[in-house]
């Protein structure tokens, strides 16, 4: 079901709620697991079981849809609250890396991610796919609460999809160039105005270690935002 404001409990249940999953048999002691097919945008989820029994973990997995209409002309286009994506990484040793995205600071250092220490002359990185193409204006680099593992170095480049293949190396450009880090420190680099618009960044860092947060504060492109308003627009339509 998608409403919208912030509803009281009393109007979410007064309000029509739609099958996402209709009524299905579960085995005990198992990750139960259902496709969910259509596209309708959805804001609130109610789990019901028959007649009664325990349930040890509710897993929804989608896209994020956020309002255009309450998006300013410059936000965190990686965001995962806006719909930036983790869609790769050279290591997860101890940790998933879209933790780099989530929202608000990191608490304590499990709470971003970290690689293992490597064994030979490479480096580690996340690509990330913004929430809309757009234009990079400070890159905000978070290496709190790692202290004796932190990145020496890091560099962002940005590619745009629409117009180069991601997996030609000459797709790539500088928006940050490799750039020493500090320990336990957030990081705020401006970026140069005639930095090209991008829909997918990926982080190095050099030679392996933890970062709480990645932030890419930017300006999306005008098709980026009508996009934006479009995918909005479409979600909203109700089942059929």
């Amino acid at each position: 079901m998608a409403v919208g404001g912030y509803p009281s409990p009393a109007e979410l249940a007064a309000a029509p709620w739609a099958p996402l999953v209709p009524r299905s048999a579960l085995a005990g002691d198992t990750r139960n697991e259902f496709e969910v097919t259509g596209a309708h945008r959805c804001t609130h989820v109610r789990l019901t079981i028959f007649p009664d029994g325990g349930v040890a973990r509710l897993r929804v997995h989608g896209e994020v849809v956020p309002d255009p209409t309450l998006l300013p002309a410059v936000f965190d286009l990686a965001a995962m609250e806006h719909g930036g994506q983790v869609t790769g990484c050279s290591d997860m040793f101890y940790g998933p890396p879209h933790r780099l995205i989530a929202p608000g600071l990191a608490r304590v250092m499990g709470e971003g991610w970290e690689t293992a220490r490597r064994r030979d002359d490479g480096n580690d990185w996340v690509l990330v796919k913004l929430a809309a193409p757009g234009v990079v204006h400070i890159a905000e680099l978070d290496t709190s609460h790692f202290k004796g593992n932190a990145p020496g170095a890091a560099s962002l480049r940005g590619a745009d999809a629409r117009t180069a293949d991601l997996d030609d190396p000459a797709a790539w450009f500088d928006i940050l160039p490799r750039t020493r880090l500090q320990p336990d420190t957030r990081h705020r680099f401006p970026i140069p105005p005639a930095a090209a618009p991008a829909t997918h960044v990926r982080l190095d860092v050099f030679p392996d270690g933890g970062m709480a947060r990645l932030r890419l504060y930017g300006e999306p492109t005008g098709d980026g935002r009508a996009a934006l308003a479009a995918r909005w627009q479409s979600t909203s339509r109700s089942r059929t």
